[in-house]
């Protein structure tokens, strides 16, 4: 898990080659070099985050998910300290609208947590087995789960699935990061910042966790 997690078997090195002839890319790859990617243990970690996050604040989104980790996730308390699992689909399939709700969820995006809990408790959903597959394939079977759209989708691939040729382009945050290093501010389209990432191929999910990176720490390029 831990190495899951942290992605301790991933050679960065092909990442760097793919994007060398990227004037910007290669300049924030070689400040950063090193950066991994946290990924979540599981998919469905991944996958439950990315709908609380859906078309809210990320700041608002992560304190839905502390609260929904604390009600619902297994605790376990080492020298003091308390640690809380991710919860078990098992767990929130089982859980009422009222105790989801206290931590802040939209009953719609209830609905689709539970349902999704409900496919793998009962063993018609396996998003692990999925990870094995092309990432068209898996892609196309996401989009075929209520609630799942294009941005959930491709941002539960990057996260919880390992899957770093996908690239969530419609994430506003992460279309100004690309704004701001490559057309001077100037806001682009998905299908622009797709464009322009056509040189990362095949890293587009990984190059773009660097782009917003830089971004926050300020890195010149």
């Amino acid at each position: 898990m831990i190495s899951t997690i942290f992605d301790l078997k991933l050679d960065l090195k092909p990442l760097y080659r793919a994007v060398a002839s990227d004037k910007v890319m290669s300049k924030i790859v070689k400040k950063l070099e090193g950066l991994k990617i946290c990924s979540t243990p599981t998919a469905f970690e991944a996958l439950v985050s990315s709908i609380i996050e859906q078309q809210i604040s990320l700041n608002v989104a992560l304190n839905m998910e502390r609260k929904l980790i604390k009600k619902f996730g297994e605790m376990l308390t080492l020298d003091s300290d308390t640690y809380y699992a991710f919860p078990t689909p098992e767990k929130l399939s089982l859980a009422s609208l009222k105790q989801f709700r206290a931590c802040g969820l939209s009953t719609r995006k209830v609905e689709y947590i539970k349902r999704i809990s409900k496919l793998l408790s009962n063993g018609e959903l396996d998003l692990e087995e999925m990870k094995s597959m092309s990432e068209e394939r898996i892609f196309r079977e996401l989009l075929e789960i209520r609630g799942v759209g294009i941005w959930t989708a491709e941002l539960t691939m990057v996260r919880g699935m390992q899957k770093y040729d996908t690239m969530p382009a419609d994430d506003l945050g992460l279309r100004r990061c690309v704004a701001e290093y490559y057309t001077g501010g100037k806001l682009v389209s998905s299908d622009e910042a797709r464009t322009i990432a056509e040189n990362w191929k095949p890293w587009r999910g990984y190059a773009s966790f660097y782009l917003i990176v830089a971004e926050m720490i300020g890195v010149e390029a």
